[in-house]
């Protein structure tokens, strides 16, 4: 059994100053000299996916140069925080003041009205995640999504709570590292910026 590279790499730049899951926000990609460190640092013949929002289709779309892509995967969107997407902290807050406390204090089950849990979402990440690895085991593969999804697969390989998970940082244009063997999980490196 051979040891599949996953490559994470956050998406572009939103310059939202509101909550933005599954809300289809375009990236900043105007930084060609970030790009072009983060290209010269991919391999090459790495396999090509991202989420189906448009900042990650475009961010994936600029990483392109020969790579083959894989179709979009709306398993890997960011975590969907439903009512709130949109909407300012202090928004969320007076709106709903001890569940927006709730989800980023003591995440796991607490749900935004008509989005989902952080378990829900690592559940979701994690089978498409899976289904990529089954498909394409002992491949290098990049894969284009958002904070929360690269979060989740953090937590997965550390073995750790979703709150230690979220001490993390991972930003735009970062690369974690991760791969999956036949030992397990092993995390090579957290918010790489190339």
């Amino acid at each position: 059994m051979d040891v599949t590279r996953l490559w994470w790499v956050r998406h572009g730049p939103t310059h939202e100053k509101a909550m933005v899951g599954w809300r289809d926000v375009p990236a900043d990609l105007s930084d060609s000299e970030t790009l072009a460190r983060l290209n010269a640092h991919l391999p090459q013949g790495a396999l090509l996916v991202s989420s189906d929002l448009i900042r990650a289709t475009a961010t994936a779309d600029a990483l392109a140069r020969g790579r083959h892509r894989l179709p979009h995967d709306a398993g890997l969107r960011e975590l969907h925080f439903g009512d709130w997407d949109g909407r300012t902290w202090d928004e969320i807050v007076a709106s709903h003041p001890e569940l927006s406390f709730a989800y980023w204090d003591d995440p796991g089950e607490h749900r935004p009205p008509n989005g989902e849990s952080w378990n829900e979402a690592a559940a979701r990440i994690h089978a498409a995640t899976d289904a990529l690895i089954a498909a394409h085991r002992g491949r290098d593969l990049i894969l284009v999504a958002h904070f929360g999804a690269i979060l989740t697969q953090v937590q997965r390989a550390k073995g750790c709570t979703p709150l230690d998970v979220f001490a993390h940082k991972i930003d735009n244009l970062s690369v974690t590292r991760i791969d999956h063997g036949p030992d397990g999980w092993h995390l090579h490196a957290i918010n790489h910026l190339p």
